[in-house]
């Protein structure tokens, strides 16, 4: 029994190496680990150190940079002075030369145009044309549209009707301006028949000659047309009077609509307006053609 034990013991005594061993390595490994620490603790020591010497060193640095500002502010403004001053002595000068400019212009105009009075330019003359040109078509459009807006009465002696704010078509007083449109009008019509009644008397004389016979019978003829045309425009102004006084005067008779107070002054017997009356001449012209 004595002999395994001590068998044993001496198998025993490798592993107790082995172990003292690793033990031993553990502890080099936390003295190395130990002393990095400590070496960098002192690093960090030292700059910190570094860093509190170099702060009052640049808190010196930039106290000198703000006197350096300080002492050339009055420089600064003392130049600026300067430039000031040399500017407003600059500006009479410069007014001077403005002025001297101006009137040197103002000499040398005269000249120029007496040069473009003297030889006008090719492009001068186009505009020149061009702008006659234009003038002239605005004086014809001028005249067109005052001849548009004039209306010719049928009837000497009476003025177009001007018609005011606020009046109603076929008022009163329109009502009596076209009645005495058409009165004269009418009486006109007599006195050119009583007229020619009267020269059909005086002149009727038998010629001699068969040409004259001829020529005083042809006048005679025409006169007559002339008389058969007026007579029925004379029943057609006792109609309209008729209407004037049935106070339907100055509407269309197809449609209903206003005719116009300018329409009814250019043609006072009308009865349609202007629409239903070209609709009549197309189907007229249609009917003959």
């Amino acid at each position: 029994m004595a002999v395994k034990k001590s068998t044993r013991k001496k198998k025993a005594t490798p592993k107790k190496k082995a172990v003292a061993k690793k033990k031993v390595t553990t502890k080099k490994k936390v003295a190395t680990r130990k002393k990095v620490a400590v070496k960098k603790k002192a690093a960090a020591k030292k700059r910190v150190a570094t860093k509190k010497k170099a702060a009052p060193k640049k808190k010196a640095a930039a106290k000198k940079r703000v006197a350096t500002k300080k002492k050339a502010a009055p420089k600064k403004k003392a130049a600026a002075k300067k430039r000031v001053a040399t500017k407003k002595k600059a500006a009479p000068k410069k007014k001077a030369a403005a002025k001297k400019r101006v009137a040197t212009k103002k000499k040398a105009a005269p000249k120029k145009v007496k040069a473009a009075e003297k030889k006008p330019t090719k492009a001068e003359i186009k505009e020149e044309k061009a702008r006659l040109a234009k003038e002239e078509k605005k004086k014809k459009r001028i005249e067109l549209l005052k001849k548009r807006s004039s209306v010719d009465l049928p009837v000497d002696g009476i003025a177009p009707y001007t018609m005011h704010r606020g009046e109603s078509y076929m008022s009163p007083n329109q009502m009596e301006h076209f009645r005495n449109i058409l009165l004269r009008w009418k009486q006109d019509l007599l006195d050119e028949v009583n007229r020619t009644v009267d020269h059909m008397k005086k002149d009727a004389s038998n010629f001699a000659d068969p040409a004259d016979r001829a020529t005083q019978e042809e006048e005679f003829s025409l006169e007559l047309r002339t008389r058969d045309r007026e007579s029925k425009l004379v029943r057609k102004i006792n109609q309209t009077l008729a209407t004037i006084d049935a106070d339907e005067y100055g509407y269309c008779e197809s449609c209903g609509i206003e005719i116009g107070i300018k329409r009814l002054e250019a043609r006072p017997t009308a009865t349609l307006c202007i629409d239903c009356k070209t609709l009549q001449e197309i189907k007229e012209k249609q009917i003959f053609t």
